[in-house]
């Protein structure tokens, strides 16, 4: 490119001025659910998947934090360290 074209160059409009969101883009939520009739019926058995092995995740970190004893929660003070 000549140096001067380079110049003349200006940023999109979109990008240096956005325009503001119309006053009706929230969205409720029955029109929420009614966009989950659009997800293909081929993507809701991963999906089901995925929610189980997440909630099997959660659990076993919740379980594991709250019941193993020799976890170590806190750092050893200097003074009771053994050298």
């Amino acid at each position: 490119m000549y140096p001067t074209r380079m110049l003349r160059m200006q940023p999109t409009r979109a990008f240096a001025f956005p325009t503001p969101k119309e006053p009706q883009s929230a969205h409720t939520i029955s029109q929420r659910l009614r966009q989950l009739k659009r997800v293909p019926p081929e993507l809701l058995p991963i999906g089901f998947v995925l929610a189980v092995a997440l909630g099997a995740a959660v659990y076993s970190c919740t379980k594991k934090l709250l019941t193993d004893k020799t976890l170590r929660l806190h750092r050893n003070s200097p003074e009771s360290r053994d050298y």
